[in-house]
């Protein structure tokens, strides 16, 4: 059996990983670069149990248990780390609560600390981008191949079957395809019937912070010029790095991977809002200036499963905030789902890609 992927992103890597591991034949089609997109750049931050009574539970819960074990099954180094977590505030100036001091010691004064969200039974992080390599290089190690290149279209045979992917006008013969890249993906809704996949951008900047910042995250909410709400999430990494983001939004989704940038007006108002939080958050201090987009449907639940109409035809995007979690998990059921013809290890059902209506190709707009 071979089997195609497109999408080298963290969803794609760990697909070929659990493929391969049964002894599949892999090709992952990437375009860009292995991890070049939000598998590089999110936060890497897993919740053991923060979708809890909603359908991702149980898709969380599996994929945080396989973040440890592979960890220990694997042997490599990703920046695997248990960690806290805290909900709080930045307080404005004219606040009577902006000159007090910080519930952690390692913040300015005046951002308030809220309450505890969880302890390290229940959160950990990974480097996203070591995440990912590792697990491509993993799926490599039990013969997956990675060809660069861009996926044009989908080869058929005479009764309508998907038997493969047209890349660079070359076709790539295969058993099953599986659509995996990000929010990328809505370019196969030109050839396969597919619900929406939206981009929302997310900027971030990356601090060489060393030893000054501890293993606590945090979500602090602070307002912007307009009055509205901001939620600043900051992700302590084990590689001495800190990750922190905000004001993510809506804007167009270009054609290349590659030519993602962050707003310069974005990352002016995130580095101030940085450099009040924490005496280590300092301009020298930073090694990335960055954006990606995050994979969003029309219910907020990924799309996992076979895409209706084309049989050997499957897809795993829409993970939106936790694609890097979930990854394992997705990954696990959809190489259960394409071997056995189900999923054993995690209900798939509420991911099914029949339950939202495909767009229509002439409305794929992309760049």
């Amino acid at each position: 059996m071979h089997v195609v992927i497109c999408g080298g992103g963290v969803v794609g890597a760990c697909i070929a990983y659990f493929l391969a591991r049964r002894g599949v034949g892999v090709t992952v089609v990437e375009r860009t670069g292995v991890a070049c997109a939000a598998s590089g750049k999110a936060g890497g931050f897993l919740a053991r149990d923060w979708c809890a009574g909603s359908p991702l539970d149980a898709l969380a819960r599996r994929s945080f248990a396989l973040h440890a074990s592979l960890r220990e099954d694997l042997g490599g180094d990703w920046g695997y780390q248990r960690m806290t977590a805290y909900s709080g505030l930045i307080v404005g100036e004219g606040d009577r609560r902006r000159h007090a001091a910080a519930g952690l010691n390692w913040l300015s004064d005046g951002i308030v600390i809220a309450g505890q969200l969880s302890t390290t039974d229940t959160t950990a992080i990974v480097h996203p981008g070591s995440f990912t390599l590792a697990m491509m290089h993993a799926a490599e190690q039990h013969g997956a191949r990675v060809h660069h290149g861009q996926v044009t279209g989908i080869a058929r045979s005479d009764n309508g079957n998907v038997e493969g992917v047209v890349v660079d006008g070359e076709t790539i013969r295969a058993d099953a395809i599986v659509i995996a890249m990000g929010p990328w993906s809505l370019q196969a809704a030109q050839w396969l019937r597919i619900p929406p996949v939206f981009g929302q951008q997310s900027p971030s900047l990356v601090y060489d912070t060393g030893k000054d910042v501890p293993a606590e995250a945090l979500f602090l909410d602070t307002e912007d010029d307009g009055g509205n709400t901001v939620t600043v999430e900051v992700f302590p990494r084990a590689d001495g790095t800190t990750h922190v983001c905000a004001f993510s939004g809506e804007s167009p989704l270009p054609l290349d991977p590659a030519a993602v940038a962050p707003d310069h007006g974005t990352m002016a108002k995130l580095q101030a809002l940085c450099e009040r939080l924490s005496p280590a958050f300092r301009a020298d201090r930073i090694v990335a200036r960055q954006a990606c987009f995050r994979p969003v449907t029309q219910d907020g639940l990924p799309l996992i499963g076979k895409i209706p109409g084309s049989d050997g035809a499957y897809i795993a995007t829409g993970h939106n905030v936790w694609g890097i979690l979930n990854a394992p998990a997705t990954g696990e059921a959809v190489a259960e789902l394409v071997v056995e013809g189900e999923a054993a290890a995690t209900d798939l059902a509420p991911f099914d890609p029949a339950r939202l209506r495909p767009i229509d190709p002439a409305r794929v707009r992309i760049g």
